[in-house]
C-alpha cells in the first residue's frame, strides 16, 4: 500500500507518540507549570480521570512507534498497526473533548491538543480502511 501522504504520517507519529511520553513524564513528576494546569487539577477525582488516559496514550504511542519501525523493515503488520494507533488516538482525543463539553470548560491549552489528537487521524484513516474494503470486494 502507498499511502499519499505517509511521510507526514511518520513525522505526526513521531510527534505524538514521543509527545505521548514526554507528557506523562512531566505529569509524573508534577512539571507542569500552574497557570497551564485544568480547572481542580489536584481534585482526586480528576486525577483519576486524567490518569485514566495513561494506559490508552501509552498504547497509542507502542501501536505507532511499532507501525514505523515494521514499515521501515517492510512487515505487512505495520499497516494494523499504524491504523490501531490512529483509531485509539481519535478515541483520546474524543473522550478528552466530550469530558471538556460535558464540565462546560474551555481551555485553549487542553482543547488545542486534544482537538489535533481528535481530528488528525480522520485524514488517514479511510487510506489505511479503503485497501481493506477493496480487497472483500
Amino acid at each position: 500500500m502507498k499511502l499519499k501522504s505517509l511521510k507526514s504520517l511518520k513525522w505526526l507519529f513521531l510527534g505524538v507518540d514521543v509527545g505521548f511520553i514526554v507528557y506523562w513524564t512531566i505529569t509524573l513528576f508534577h512539571l507542569i507549570p500552574p497557570q497551564f494546569l485544568f480547572e481542580d487539577y489536584n481534585n482526586p477525582l480528576l486525577v483519576a480521570w486524567n490518569w485514566s488516559f495513561f494506559p490508552l496514550d501509552l498504547i497509542i504511542s507502542a501501536t505507532g512507534l511499532s507501525s514505523l519501525y515494521l514499515r521501515k523493515k517492510r512487515h505487512p503488520l505495520w499497516q494494523s498497526l499504524a491504523l490501531t494507533s490512529l483509531v485509539l488516538t481519535f478515541c483520546s482525543g474524543l473522550q478528552a473533548i466530550a469530558f471538556w463539553v460535558i464540565r462546560v470548560e474551555f481551555n485553549p491549552v487542553w482543547w488545542i491538543p486534544n482537538l489535533f489528537l481528535l481530528i488528525y487521524p480522520l485524514f488517514y484513516i479511510p487510506q489505511f480502511v479503503k485497501p481493506v474494503m477493496q480487497q472483500k470486494d
